[in-house]
């Protein structure tokens, strides 16, 4: 829908892939010209065909070209853009990046560099959330230096227990201790992978549940005149080493008392932060009800498309009409979920070989065309899938009257995809969706990783 005028006269998107294509979408809707932004790898990609102009940011490497600041800043300056929206991944979550947009007169579409920063810690975050009445989960709120002082806190806490990047987030950061034996080889190996990914190898400590719970996030909005929302919950409990595969909402697993419950406290932690755009509180849920605070993502997360499907709220447009001083077009009693919808996430990798990553070029994209069915992509036949960034090729949403049609029309639609020249996930997904477990709901957030051998051995 386009604004009776334009809230900006020229927004960047900082990012890439299908967040960019979708963002590139809605601006276009909204009557508002995009610029697009391109590694020298991306130079042929949908998404610099999909905005209104397009720059050479520099070489394939992230840090010379999307996570290069000063490049981005001379091309908004070049571009003439008044604001940048920056998707997810990259720059979304850097504070320092939302600051230096204010400097440089350009509005950042994201929440407040306060509240990032208060959310980007995820030791800050204990505390924050802690201070807003949420329930977080058994652990640390200070780093901890060594093996011995961990080794002493899980003692209290009782086995197994993971070690946390204090920068970490998305799953990425964090490895698991089930012993004293083992404490001093996984801080090592945390520690390491924080280092390399944040910058920062900051840790702390929090129980890690047996059995395993659910992950569970609420999608909460903000503007600037104070309101906050939430629109629902979605299920994000099947992952593998802790990344999601698959997201749905409504959860078959939350009641409408637990929903009312976990959206009051997100709402309680996104006003106590001063939360303004869309953000999700993500929480781990146990079998009784009990839940609590894992961590928030101030940014756009990459399954936002279910909570669309179920609410008919474009989140990226309410993004941009708070970043422009806008109240949000939602009321702060949110809007009751219709229908069900699922998203599975196409990854360029092969289940036979360990899910390795496969680059290269995408000889074949093809997606059946069904009712209900949204695919979100910025890929295509012709496409370079390489090693510098994530390998996800679509995602593929399904929307239903009920949580089993959504799950016919995923199962058709995974049936009718088609990815050549490079190796993909379908069939795995395929099976994924064809189990009784799944049709059931009887999920967890180790569900994958512990019936992976079944899962590949089923037909």
């Amino acid at each position: 829908m386009v604004e009776s005028q334009p809230l900006f006269n020229k927004v960047l998107i900082a990012n890439r892939g299908e967040i960019a294509v979708r963002i590139a979408r809605t601006l276009r809707e909204m009557g508002i010209p995009s610029v697009a932004v391109y590694s020298a790898a991306d130079a042929g990609a949908m998404h610099v065909e999909a905005a209104d102009g397009a720059f050479l940011l520099g070489p394939a490497a992230p840090m010379q070209s999307y996570l290069n600041q000063e490049r981005i800043f001379e091309v908004a300056r070049e571009a003439g853009v008044d604001a940048i929206h920056p998707g997810y991944g990259f720059l979304s979550e850097n504070a320092g990046f939302a600051r230096r947009c204010a400097e440089e007169g350009v509005t950042f579409i994201g929440p407040p560099a306060a509240a990032i920063e208060a959310m980007g810690s995820k030791i800050a975050a204990r505390r924050a959330a802690k201070a807003a009445g949420v329930p977080i989960v058994p652990g640390t709120e200070e780093p901890l230096a060594d093996a011995e002082a961990i080794a002493a806190t899980a003692a209290e806490l009782g086995y197994p227990v993971a070690i946390k990047a204090a920068a970490g987030g998305g799953g990425y950061g964090m490895r698991v201790a089930n012993s004293a034996e083992e404490v001093a080889a996984t801080l090592e190996g945390v520690r390491r992978d924080a280092g390399r990914a944040f910058g920062d190898d900051t840790v702390y400590v929090e129980k890690f549940f047996s059995p395993a719970p659910r992950h569970v996030e609420i999608q909460v909005l903000g503007d600037r005149l104070g309101n906050v929302t939430h629109l629902g919950e979605r299920e994000c409990s099947l992952q593998r080493r802790f990344q999601k595969i698959v997201e749905e909402t409504p959860s078959p697993a939350v009641s409408p008392e637990l929903r009312e419950r976990m959206g009051e406290a997100a709402v309680a932690l996104a006003r106590h932060i001063g939360y303004q755009s869309a953000g999700t509180i993500e929480c781990l849920v146990m079998d009784d009800g009990e839940f609590f605070f894992l961590e928030m993502n101030t940014r756009l997360q990459v399954e936002h498309p279910v909570t669309e499907e179920v609410t008919g709220v474009d989140l990226v447009r309410e993004m941009v009409r708070v970043a422009a001083g806008l109240p949000l077009s939602v009321p702060e009693g949110g809007i009751a979920p219709r229908g069900h919808a699922i998203e599975a996430r196409v990854y360029a990798e092969d289940p036979e070989r360990n899910f390795m990553p496969s680059p290269g070029e995408i000889a074949r994209l093809d997606f059946p065309e069904l009712p209900n069915l949204r695919i979100d992509t910025g890929a295509r036949a012709g496409t370079k899938v390489t090693v510098y960034y994530d390998p996800m090729i679509a995602k593929i949403i399904a929307w239903g009257e009920d949580r089993e049609a959504a799950i016919a029309t995923m199962r058709e639609a995974l049936a009718g995809t088609a990815v050549e020249g490079v190796k993909a996930n379908i069939q795995f997904l395929e099976r994924i969706f064809a189990g009784d477990d799944f049709a059931a709901g009887r999920i967890h957030t180790r569900y994958v990783d512990e019936r992976l051998q079944e899962i590949m051995a089923s037909a």
